[in-house]
């Protein structure tokens, strides 16, 4: 079966694309497959790679492999027999739907949640009206749109600190891997953080912070949901961002997370739900708050986390018992069969 596996992005999460991609592509079973990267630029070009039928093909740099980047991709060079597509992307024009639509139009496979899920999913403000409608508990919050922000940036403050309490969280409603996301302890920082913010997205989340732990849950399936063992973001500080996630690794992972049977339980609980109510496919990393009080806030969740050496959907799995290669090769599965009971459904809707 032929994978084209797709990374990079016009987003600011495109790095970590790369990390992802570079990290699955020394792990996959290529005694069954033979991938071809295809890289996004930054700009929005899609250019193709050499085929690769064998890890060793796999240069020990992930910057290496664009080297072997020919002429641009066009969407007649895939073919649709024996094919998969691997959208490994994070955030907009990737992970939130986009990518996902054009290959539904062009009835190609591939791995991961459908366009509803990944729209959803992606959108922090629609997600958690979608979890607060499905009766899972999440953290107060306050919406701003660009418009009213450019209008009235006093009335916006006051109506922020009317609704919240001091420290909030400010973050882009359609972004992930804690990019553009602040921290507010007053009023001058809420004002950075929003200006911020909106340098992402037209819309911003801004949340009412609490004294919590970060525990996370990684989801695998289509009907059939499975959920891992609960992991947690052991920190030095209370918030963490890009830097310290991803270059200065100054967030260490706990899994299992040191959590009691009732608690594990419920969060794995949640998680599937959280999964169910943006009609989730393939595989989701659910965040959640866990208060010293063990009250339990469902923080979000991410149709396609990260796959980097550090990120915390693999190691979930594998403390599971779900090693890296055969989470790959599940994800896989999903995906073709997702894609096969669509295709009989539409056989018997004509």
């Amino acid at each position: 079966m032929n994978i084209f596996l797709v990374y990079g992005g016009k987003s600011a999460e495109h790095d970590v694309s790369i990390l992802s991609a570079y990290s699955i592509l020394k792990e996959i079973y290529y005694n069954y497959y033979t991938v071809t990267p295809v890289y996004i630029t930054r700009e929005g070009k899609w250019l193709k790679g050499n085929e690769i039928t064998d890890p060793s093909q796999v240069n020990s740099s992930q910057e290496l492999i664009l080297e072997d980047i020919g002429e641009g991709l066009h969407f007649s060079d895939i073919p649709k027999e024996n094919t998969i597509v691997f959208p490994v992307l994070h955030g907009p024009n990737g992970e939130d739907g986009t990518v996902q639509g054009l290959l539904e139009m062009l009835e190609i496979p591939y791995v991961g949640a459908g366009v509803l899920a990944s729209a959803t999913g992606m959108d922090k403000i629609i997600s958690k009206i979608l979890f607060k409608e499905a009766g899972l508990p999440i953290v107060p919050y306050f919406q701003v749109k660009v418009i009213d922000w450019h209008v009235n940036q006093e009335m916006v403050i006051s109506e922020a600190e009317s609704t919240l309490s001091y420290p909030m969280f400010v973050k882009p409603s359609n972004m992930g891997s804690s990019v553009g996301i602040s921290e507010a302890k007053d009023r001058n920082e809420l004002v950075e953080a929003i200006a911020k913010a909106f340098e992402y997205d037209r819309r911003v989340l801004i949340e009412q912070g609490v004294q919590a732990r970060e525990i996370e849950v990684a989801v695998l399936g289509n009907e059939d949901i499975n959920t891992s063992v609960p992991g947690e973001l052991v920190k030095k500080q209370q918030f963490y961002d890009y830097e310290s996630k991803y270059i200065s690794n100054e967030v260490v992972p706990q899994i299992p997370a040191k959590l009691s049977e009732e608690i594990t339980k419920t969060l794995r609980e949640y998680a599937a739900r959280a999964f169910m109510a943006i009609d989730g496919n393939g595989l989701t990393r659910v965040d959640f708050f866990l208060t010293a009080d063990e009250e339990i806030y469902i923080n979000e969740v991410n149709t396609f986390p990260g796959f980097t050496n550090y990120s915390m959907y693999p190691r979930l799995w594998e403390k599971t018992g779900l090693a890296y290669g055969d989470l790959i090769e599940e994800m896989i599965q999903l995906g073709l069969r997702r894609f096969k009971a669509r295709q009989n459904q539409s056989l018997k809707d004509r």
